[in-house]
């Protein structure tokens, strides 16, 4: 004899997750919609690359202009952006760029600032961030039971996201600080050197490794790469080895690579997960029969 199903698991086979795990927590937090992340292609990795290095070359350019320009800027824009993000009910490029966007920013002053204040060295506040980094993702798995970017699809679990896409850039700008500055490598050869390191990542997972390990750990690189080229283009040569463009022209020549790709993304759609994509057709539809019923 089959049990009927209750509303609680009803809601757990929604959110993918066994029923007892959501006891406590209210459905806004969990009610299943479409996916608030792209879907991952070479244009994601491109925009993800260019926004890591504007990040990092607008964090300087800030912090050098008025400190308290910079935090206002970086707070501000990362509350406005996120809020603009967690609001929407289906991704839209547009909003999710504009939040990775203000997140490398805010990531990278946060990173900044945490080696400051503390005067702790870079290898130290790696280390510090490498743990907040792992700390979430086991917070994440064990709440929700997955790390895919496929099933971002409630408001917890995109709290959880945007917490661990944060962290990761204060912990490849630490990452980077410490190989082309502490340890004097250079900028370009430490930008060579983690874009290497993303190399691994892609091998493993066409060797066999979990997809969000692979996503994951060649997400976590992209931060250091972006970021130690764009300090080497902005940097002068006695900072790193820099060519000496500065982090203003570097900051803004990044943001208009970033809007022309993002532009094309939110017209053609091409980075809309496509289980979403077919959601959107099959609801459309039903609107229209909907239409043609009542005339």
């Amino acid at each position: 004899m089959t049990t009927p199903p209750t509303a609680t698991s009803a809601r757990a086979a929604r959110s993918g997750r066994p029923a007892g795990r959501l006891r406590g927590w209210t459905p806004g937090w969990t009610a299943a919609r479409a996916a608030k992340v792209p879907e991952i292609t070479a244009v994601f990795w491109l925009v993800k690359v260019l926004t890591t290095g504007m990040g990092e070359a607008a964090s300087d350019y800030l912090g050098e202009t008025s400190l308290v320009l910079g935090a206002l800027v970086g707070v501000g824009s990362l509350v406005g952006a996120l809020a603009w993000q967690l609001r929407a009910r289906e991704y839209s490029a547009v909003r999710y760029w504009t939040a990775v966007s203000a997140v490398a920013v805010f990531g990278t002053m946060t990173a900044d600032i945490t080696h400051v204040v503390t005067d702790l060295p870079y290898a130290v506040t790696t280390v510090v961030w490498a743990v907040v980094v792992a700390v979430l993702f086991t917070a994440w798995w064990r709440v929700e039971g997955t790390l895919s970017i496929h099933h971002v699809d409630s408001t917890r679990r995109e709290l959880f996201y945007w917490a661990t896409v944060l962290a990761t850039f204060a912990l490849g700008t630490a990452a980077g600080d410490l190989t082309g500055l502490a340890l004097g490598w250079g900028f370009l050869p430490s930008g060579l050197l983690f874009g290497a390191a993303m190399l691994v990542p892609l091998a493993a997972w066409r060797l066999g490794l979990s997809p969000v390990a692979a996503f994951w750990s060649a997400y976590v690189l992209t931060r250091p790469f972006g970021a130690s080229f764009a300090d080497w283009l902005g940097k002068p040569a006695q900072v790193g080895g820099g060519v000496g463009l500065g982090d203003g022209p570097v900051t803004l020549a990044a943001l208009v690579a970033i809007a022309v790709l993002v532009g094309v993304l939110a017209v053609t759609r091409a980075d809309v997960q496509r289980a979403d994509l077919q959601r959107g057709d099959v609801q459309r539809g039903e609107r229209v029969t909907a239409g043609e019923g009542a005339a």
